[in-house]
């Protein structure tokens, strides 16, 4: 007896993303609406961004107590790789204003959809793996320079400020963060966003970001040189800034990616 097998019907429908080229004008929008989303929902985004900076202030601790001041910058360096996970929740909260949905904390406290939950871990792993990596460069680059032991803060800064050694390593650093800090922003940018608005695999949301960028290369490196730069002047008063400019930012992340990607 012959056996006929029906369709299979794939747990989600495979649709690739329509991607829009991103302008200037669009950037400059997008952190208009962050701006006003963040006032209409304050509580939430500070609370995120306090914890945020209680995360790198411990992280800065840490690596002095253990003598490892040469890690101190590519920490907070990486701290940009690690933001748009860290603002999923401004994310859910632009999302949820969208639709004209209650903002409150108890509202957004584990209000991420369902479908979105596993692949956002699949995402963050990706991020913590390259946030990994970028650690390891960083280690990989001192040692190259100037060897496996460690150097009190006055006397590594006096080498990188006044012998060719110095220069050389710090740019060759710079440039080899570069690198890596574009590769990631390029398959997050848009991603993370993604994730919580449609029921789509972390893979597909991945390719789509990396879409994106290539359709406007240069806005869209503008756009992660300005989150780098905003995030590195946060970074100066202990971390306190980014109690305010994470989540500014991270809002700002979402309507982006609502101009980039056309709605499903």
């Amino acid at each position: 007896m012959d056996i006929v097998a029906g369709p299979v019907s794939p747990s989600r429908p495979l649709v690739e993303p329509e991607i829009r080229a991103i302008t200037v004008d669009d950037v400059s929008a997008a952190l208009s609406e962050g701006l006003r989303d963040f006032r209409a929902a304050p509580a939430f985004g500070l609370l995120i961004g306090l914890v945020y900076a209680v995360g790198g202030n411990l992280l800065f601790w840490t690596a002095s107590s253990f003598d490892l001041v040469f890690l101190v910058y590519p920490l907070a360096a990486g701290f940009a790789l690690i933001a748009p996970f860290a603002a999923v929740g401004t994310y859910e909260a632009s999302r949820r204003m969208e639709k004209g949905e209650s903002v409150g904390l108890s509202d957004l406290v584990g209000a991420v959809p369902p479908h979105a939950r596993r692949e956002l871990a699949y995402m963050a792993l990706v991020t913590l793996f390259g946030m990994i990596v970028w650690i390891y460069a960083a280690g990989f680059a001192y040692a190259l320079f100037f060897g496996v032991r460690p150097l009190p803060a006055d006397d590594l800064v006096g080498l990188i400020v006044s012998t060719p050694r110095g220069v050389f390593f710090l740019i060759a650093g710079n440039l080899l963060g570069g690198l890596l800090a574009t590769a990631i922003f390029s398959v997050s940018v848009v991603s993370y966003p993604m994730l919580l608005d449609r029921d789509v695999d972390f893979v597909t949301a991945m390719i789509a970001s990396i879409r994106a960028v290539l359709a406007a290369p240069w806005v869209m490196l503008g756009w992660g040189v300005f989150i780098a730069s905003m995030l590195a002047i946060a970074l100066v008063p202990m971390f306190l800034g980014l109690v305010v400019i994470l989540p500014w930012l991270g809002h700002a992340s979402w309507h982006l990616y609502r101009r980039a990607v056309a709605p499903a």
